[in-house]
């Protein structure tokens, strides 16, 4: 039951730029959601002991069903640590009936300075057993691709 699962990127962007991305709630709001998915932050509170609540909407849920409802899954994250540049530690609680849904969920965002860029490391720990392990990466991927291209984009 304690699972972790791990993505990685490198991005071309100083660490300070990826990890203002990481606290900007228009930002977050932008790249976070994975392929398929669309993003709404309802709550943002960006400080230790803070956090916020994000719902994510899949734009076609025919085969992969939300956790909360047959389209979302709704998130209540918590900034557990933040180290400028380098590090933000998120505790994630996704609301869902379904008990293999159950339990906090700890992602883990390590940033390391790589040249002109920015290694970007995801490590979620204690993931859910209702959430595939393939399906996770490949979605951590998919959000680090998407922040790739935000900070990117606005450097």
């Amino acid at each position: 039951m304690h699972r972790t699962d791990r993505a990685g990127r490198m991005i071309a962007a100083p660490p300070a730029a990826v990890y203002d991305a990481l606290l900007d709630r228009e930002a977050l709001q932008t790249w976070l959601p994975p392929d398929g998915m669309r993003g709404r932050v309802e709550r943002w509170d960006p400080r230790p002991g803070g956090g916020f609540r994000m719902v994510l909407t899949h734009l076609d849920p025919t085969g992969s069903p939300g956790k909360t409802s047959e389209a979302t899954d709704v998130v209540e994250v918590g900034f557990a640590e933040l180290v400028p540049p380098e590090r933000v530690v998120q505790r994630a609680v996704f609301e869902a009936d379904d008990p293999s849904y159950a339990g906090t969920m700890t992602m883990t965002w390590h940033l390391a300075a790589a040249g002109d860029g920015t290694e970007v490391t995801v490590t979620a720990t204690d993931v859910p057993p209702g959430i595939d392990q393939a399906v996770h990466e490949a979605g951590i991927a998919s959000s680090l691709a998407n922040l790739a291209s935000y900070v990117e984009r606005a450097g």
